[in-house]
C-alpha cells in the first residue's frame, strides 16, 4: 500500500485469509455484473460506503466477518478503527508507536488482527528524526477489544537502512510475512513473535521508490509477492525463499498495490497508478498468469482489496481527488 500516495506526494516524503477453492469460485461469479437478484447476501451489501470522518487516508483493510465490519488502518493518524455498512467509523486502537499503520490482516483463527508501522512523514504529530523512513513495526492488536498484544521492531534487524513496512500475508502455521517497500526485504515474524528476515534480495528493490508491496499466502506453500515499481509478481517458496522465481503475464500490472487471493488459482491485483482491479489467473501454479478481467476505478488512488463473504470483494479509495474523506466500494468485473 501507499505507492500512489508517494508518486502524487513527494515532498511528503522526500512513502486475508484463504477459503476453499469451490466457495470462491462460486464468488468470482458473484462479482460479475450479471448477479442474480436472488442472491440476498449480494443484495444486502452496499455497492460503496463512504466515510464521513475527514483525512483519515487509510492504507489497509480487512472486512471482519464475524463482527460484520471493516477494519481499516490511517496513514496520517496511526489509528485503527472500524467501518460499518451506514458508514459509522469507530476507533478500535491506538497507540503512541503507531506513527502510521499501513497493511492489515486479520488472522481470525488465533484472534489477532496484525497492523504494519511505518512512517513517511505523513502523520505530522507523531514522526520524527528517528523514525521518519527509518520505521518497520508490526503491531499485533486484539480484534475485539482493541488491545495491544505486541509490538515488534523490524528495522532494527537492518538498522542502516531505510525502512517502511508494507504488507502482511500469515500462513498455516501463524508465521506472518511483511514486506518492505524502502529496502528489499521480507520479514518473517513467527507465532511466538520472533522476527527474522525471511528473504533478502537487490531484485526487490524500488531503487528511490516503492519495491515490494503486497502480499499473499498461499496454500500450497509459497507466497505471491508485488514489486510496485515495474509490477512484477514473485513466488517465493515458503520452504526455499532463495529459489523465489518470477510469474510470468503479459499484462502490465504497474504500480501493483494490494493482492487478494480469491482461490488457488485467481488473484486480485490493485494497480493503484492504473487507477484499476485487475483479476489475474494461472493454471500452472502461478508459473504463469493472465488477466480475466479488470475493474476501474477512477482517479481515487486505490490502495487494496479484501474480501467480503464468498462472493463480494471491496476496494479501499483512501482519499478522492473532490474530498479527503475516504470510500470503501464493491468491485465488479
Amino acid at each position: 500500500m501507499f505507492s500512489s500516495f508517494l508518486s502524487a506526494h513527494s515532498k511528503a516524503i522526500a512513502l486475508p485469509r484463504v477459503v476453499g477453492p469451490a466457495a470462491l469460485a462460486v464468488g468470482l461469479l458473484g462479482l460479475l455484473p450479471g448477479c442474480s437478484k436472488d442472491d440476498n447476501t449480494a443484495a444486502a451489501s452496499p455497492t460503496k460506503i463512504t466515510v464521513p470522518q475527514r483525512a483519515l487516508s487509510p492504507e489497509g483493510i480487512q472486512y471482519d466477518e464475524a463482527n460484520k465490519r471493516f477494519i481499516v488502518s490511517s496513514r496520517t493518524q496511526g489509528r485503527i478503527g472500524t467501518v460499518r455498512d451506514d458508514s459509522t467509523y469507530t476507533q478500535l486502537a491506538d497507540d503512541p508507536r503507531l506513527v502510521s499503520t499501513i497493511g492489515l490482516n486479520l488472522d481470525a483463527t488465533r484472534q489477532r488482527l496484525l497492523a504494519a508501522v511505518s512512517d513517511a512523514g505523513a502523520n505530522t504529530t507523531r514522526s520524527t528524526a528517528t523514525t521518519l523512513r527509518k520505521l518497520a513495526a508490526l503491531a499485533i492488536f486484539n480484534p475485539s477489544s482493541g488491545a495491544l498484544l505486541s509490538y515488534v521492531d523490524l528495522g532494527a534487524l537492518r538498522p542502516a537502512l531505510p525502512h517502511f513496512a508494507n504488507d502482511i500475508a500469515v500462513d498455516a502455521q501463524g508465521n506472518a510475512y511483511i514486506t518492505d517497500s524502502l529496502s528489499p526485504i521480507i520479514y518473517k515474524v513467527d507465532a511466538a513473535g520472533v522476527a527474522t528476515v525471511f528473504l533478502e534480495n537487490a531484485q526487490f528493490s524500488g531503487g528511490t521508490a516503492f519495491g515490494l508491496n503486497g502480499i499473499v499466502y498461499h496454500p500450497d506453500g509459497y507466497l505471491l509477492v508485488a514489486k510496485s515499481t515495474d509490477g512484477t509478481l514473485y513466488k517465493v517458496p515458503l520452504a526455499n525463499p532463495t529459489g523465489f522465481t518470477t510469474v510470468t503475464s503479459t499484462q502490465s500490472l504497474t504500480g501493483a498495490d494490494g493482492l487478494l487471493l480469491l482461490d488457488n488459482n485467481t488473484l486480485l491485483v490493485v494497480a493503484g497508478s492504473q487507477s484499476t482491479v485487475f483479476r489475474m489467473a494461472s493454471t500452472d501454479a502461478w508459473a504463469t498468469t493472465r488477466a480475466t478481467g479488470s475493474f476501474a476505478t477512477g482517479a481515487v488512488s486505490p490502495t487494496t482489496i479484501t474480501r467480503r463473504n464468498s462472493t463480494e470483494a471491496f476496494v479501499l479509495y483512501p482519499y478522492t481527488a473532490t474530498s479527503p474523506r475516504f470510500a470503501i466500494t464493491k468491485a465488479v468485473f
